[in-house]
């Protein structure tokens, strides 16, 4: 039985995330969703709206829970028991951030392995900073979030017509 994290800020969660983790579920034991909230970093939602949307996502899903991390992510590994970390890539750029981070991930805690999970080639375009771009022009992003979220972005950019 294998304890696996999935980090990341989820600002917005997309479908693309949803992918992974109905994928590395059927893999892993356990996975907690760790929403990552980096003090360097400006958020679109809030920490609670993040935690909720996940929440709400994988609530059909026995073996995943979601959490807040104030921390180093290996850390919360270490304090947790998780022994993987599971990244998605979608491209070359995508790969090559996340090779680096899982070297430095890797040196702080030697235990922890980083597997990558390439996106599903229908959500290969999917970035949560596009899709936040596009919501605030009005774009319709209805193919990119749950409606939930599709909502939630109208909320934040208002509607519009």
């Amino acid at each position: 039985m294998v304890k696996a994290l999935f980090p990341g800020s989820f600002d917005p969660p997309t479908y693309g995330h949803l992918n992974i983790l109905e994928r590395a579920r059927n893999i892993f034991s356990e996975i907690d969703v760790v929403i990552a909230d980096n003090q360097n970093k400006k958020y679109l939602f809030s920490e609670q709206e993040r935690l909720r949307f996940m929440q709400d996502l994988t609530s059909a899903w026995d073996n995943v829970s979601v959490h807040v991390c104030h921390s180093l992510v290996v850390d919360y590994a270490h304090k947790t028991g998780a022994k993987v970390l599971i990244r998605g890539i979608r491209n070359t750029a995508d790969f090559s951030y996340e090779f680096d981070l899982s070297l430095l991930n890797r040196a702080l805690n030697a235990h922890i392995e980083t597997l990558f999970f390439p996106t599903d080639s229908r959500f290969f375009l999917l970035k949560s900073s596009a899709i936040k771009e596009l919501a605030s022009f009005g774009g319709d992003v209805s193919d990119m979030v749950p409606e939930q979220v599709e909502k939630a972005l109208k909320e934040k950019f208002g509607a519009h017509k």
